[in-house]
């Protein structure tokens, strides 16, 4: 998980300026991996879609995947043609690592992507776009699993969306619907910041994008859409299942530890009433109790499960011992990142130490119920037990929540010190892209990267494609990706929710 890196905190969101004319607003990116057959219709229906209905300036981009057959000198001939297509080649496959590629070097405010297929239905690309051009949204995503989305396909990839979703909603708590739709669209300049943060370069890159944007407070906008499958398609769905489990894992690991900095995405709302200081009210206490009681629900779940297992080997004292010793632990994690909004490692062990202190409370608390139990009765049920036990520790969660609020941490409930920073560093080592470029659009996406010397302008064609009569540019895909957070110096400044750059917002 990337953690090094990122440029900043965002801005505040506002509609996009009437743009001049020529220049793109919107540059939607079709990741392409042997699509010869596919390539050339799916642009010329999509171009002429865009052309009839779009009302702003437009680009398509299509990226090609590391192909071997005809595909790059398809896409460019369709970039030589029309003067709206140009055409990125990539030497290593996995769509995650072409959007983020072309994304990062696109000079478009708004930045889309649709599988070459066209499944789905192209009406849904205006209303896809809209709240991100207009500044109500971060993200928007196509979601096949809308209550009025219409879908045609069949029982098992209904079976395998719906699953992979509800594996999503209860492991990394995602509230979006669909993941893995093909039809997504981000602002460039939320992109520019969260695209450091994702690691995977596959089919899981989508999730990755989306649970971290909404961990981030971000909004994201969802569409229904009209959908129909392509059975002929050419994903391997047991492999994408793997990695996406696999990277569903490695993201819940992340979350859990706290070692994502997703306070870098936040930024001022505008004039959202939730950033205003309101007077006599302590700060982050409202918040605080509801994530302690939902966390000490999970708790004291949690532990009465482990106690009754323990009660099947162990006597009552030893059950609840170790039932309590194990829950305190997962409860001071929870508490510390939940709760408090402690992230990142430091201090944690003596966090640790302090929660095993209040632990020791409850402990003793617990432990004398059970003692005054048995001295009333000399042998009591397992339900008698566990309602003892359920009081006990009703009374034990007041103190918890205060000796946590006071003593556990107490300096992480305030705002950080206006000096603090920090330190953003990233050090590419991509391999080398190539990206096919002709007519006007020959270097509109690399301005940026040119000035910085990153593009190298040989001229020369792709060995493997000798005879094709295109210009290529050669460039180092961690440059382009990395152009306007490439200094390692880069000093960050945390934001407040209640800061703004908006010279237009007082606060």
């Amino acid at each position: 998980m990337r953690t090094d890196s990122s440029p900043g905190t965002l801005p505040a969101r506002e509609h996009l300026p009437a743009a001049a004319a020529g220049t793109p607003v919107l540059d939607v990116v079709i990741p392409v991996y042997n699509e010869e057959k596919d390539l050339q219709p799916c642009v010329l229906r999509l171009h002429e879609h865009l052309k009839r209905t779009f009302p702003y300036a437009f680009r398509i981009t299509v990226a090609d995947n590391a192909s071997t057959d005809t595909t790059p000198l398809v896409a460019a001939r369709l970039a030589a043609e029309l003067p709206e297509v140009r055409s990125f080649r990539l030497e290593q496959k996995g769509r995650g690592r072409a959007l983020r590629t072309v994304w990062s070097a696109s000079d478009a405010p708004i930045l889309a992507y649709m599988d070459v297929d066209l499944s789905t239905d192209l009406n849904a690309l205006l209303p896809l776009v809209a709240p991100l051009i207009s500044g109500h949204s971060d993200l928007a995503i196509g979601s096949r699993l809308a209550r009025s989305s219409r879908v045609v396909r069949g029982a098992k990839r209904e079976f395998i969306s719906r699953t992979y979703n509800l594996i999503l909603r209860g492991s990394l708590q995602a509230r979006f619907t669909d993941a893995q739709c093909g039809f997504k669209a981000i602002r460039r300049d939320v992109a520019q910041i969260l695209l450091p943060l994702i690691e995977d370069t596959g089919w899981f890159f989508d999730t990755e994008m989306l649970v971290l944007a909404e961990r981030a407070g971000l909004r994201i906008h969802e569409v229904p859409v009209d959908w129909v499958d392509d059975p002929e398609s050419t994903v391997h769905i047991v492999k994408t299942a793997t990695d996406d489990l696999k990277g569903v894992l490695r993201v819940g690991k992340a979350l859990a530890t706290g070692s994502l900095p997703l306070d870098r995405l936040t930024r001022p709302f505008g004039d959202d009433p939730r950033d205003r200081d309101i007077k006599d009210v302590p700060k982050g206490l409202a918040r605080q109790l509801v994530g302690f009681c939902v966390v000490g629900g999970m708790s004291t779940l949690f532990y009465l499960v482990l106690y009754s297992a323990f009660r099947g080997f162990a006597g009552s004292q030893i059950a609840n011992a170790l039932a309590l010793l194990v829950s305190a632990v997962a409860n001071t994690a929870a508490n510390r990142r939940l709760t408090f909004g402690v992230t990142g490692r430091g201090g944690a062990v003596r966090h640790q130490a302090q929660g095993l202190v209040v632990f020791g409370i409850g402990l003793a608390l617990t432990s004398g119920s059970l003692a005054a139990l048995n001295a009333a009765t000399s042998d009591p049920g397992h339900s008698t037990e566990l309602a003892v036990l359920i009081a006990a520790n009703l009374a034990a969660t007041v103190l918890r929540f205060l000796l946590f609020r006071a003593w556990v941490f107490p300096d992480e409930t305030g705002e950080p010190a206006s000096s603090s920073t920090v330190v953003a560093s990233h050090k590419p080592t991509s391999p080398v892209y190539q990206a096919y470029t002709t007519g006007p659009y020959a270097n509109a996406s690399h301005s940026n990267v040119s000035s910085a010397g990153n593009v190298n302008n040989a001229g020369n064609v792709n060995a493997s494609y000798g005879n094709s009569p295109y210009p290529t540019d050669q460039f180092r895909a961690g440059d382009v990706a990395d152009r306007t957070w490439g200094d390692p110096t880069t000093r960050l400044q945390p934001v407040r929710p209640h800061d703004s750059q908006d010279p237009r917002n007082p606060r």
